[in-house]
């Protein structure tokens, strides 16, 4: 590979990397998630359904002429970056043809508006704090797990008799039990009623809505915004070390001219 080519693949890295390019991209990204909802109104389909489709069909070419780019400016870099397997494959769904079994690649068209997250870098900061605090979330999972089985275990006991479409069994009583977690209607759908009958039960609906609601929920958003904040600072530390490695070589530099 001569020197040149390489000066010019560093050249298109810059460029693609310049602020202004990645605001275009996210403005495709945007206008073309507008475009993807005017085809779901048939109205509007009917007034203008082919003028739609090709402005659709030029952005899927930027799509396609931005991954073209990094693929040539990275070379095999390219597939060692999640994010841009990511837009790989968001843009290989999209150019997929959408007959007979895979007409519903149709629908999985609208996935282009979550390049968005690759191409913000604020968002990708959220992203990967999430990724970065499911392991810890495991542990926080199975707590819960265990917590909704003993839940459901008794509460299929003490209520399946009076109310067997709340209770009736253990994948029923889950489910309601998930209902009053969310606090959707789970007093006077839920819990009232049952309280009609069984005057104690908030004996046991309480505890558990304080164990799940306002404690395990909690814990898991405290680990995101945990891990989100470490990934923060790690690329705050990235970028200090950067400034300072740049002022090092500058003064570097200045020394060497000064010898001379």
């Amino acid at each position: 590979m001569t020197a040149s080519f390489q000066d010019k693949r560093q050249a298109l890295t810059l460029w693609l990397d310049r602020p202004r390019v990645r605001q275009f991209i996210i403005a495709v990204i945007i206008f073309n998630a507008i475009i993807l909802g005017l085809e779901t109104s048939p109205a509007v389909m009917d007034a203008a359904g082919p003028m739609i489709l090709t402005l659709d069909r030029i952005c899927l070419s930027i799509f396609v002429l931005e991954i073209a780019l990094k693929l040539v400016a990275h070379g095999r870099h390219f597939f060692r970056s999640g994010w841009n397997l990511f837009d790989f494959a968001i843009v290989g769904i999209a150019l997929m043809p959408a007959t007979q079994g895979l007409s519903v690649l149709r629908a999985l068209r609208i996935l282009r508006v979550l390049r968005v997250i690759s191409a913000a870098p604020r968002l990708r900061r959220v992203v990967e704090g999430f990724v970065t605090a499911l392991p810890g979330m495991g542990s926080v999972f199975l707590l819960m797990a265990i917590i909704f089985y003993i839940g459901a275990v008794m509460a299929t006991k003490l209520f399946s008799a009076s109310f067997p479409e709340w209770f009736g069994d253990l994948g029923a009583s889950l489910y309601s039990l998930f209902q009053i977690m969310t606090l959707e209607s789970w007093s006077m759908g839920i819990v009232r009623p049952v309280m009609d009958v069984y005057p104690y039960a908030w004996l046991f609906f309480v505890p558990f809505i304080m164990m799940t609601t306002f404690a395990v929920v909690n814990l898991l958003v405290g680990l995101i915004v945990n891990s989100m904040q470490d990934a923060h600072a790690e690329e705050s530390n990235a970028a200090t070390d950067a400034y300072r490695d740049e002022v090092l070589e500058r003064l570097r530099k200045i020394e060497e001219r000064l010898g001379k």
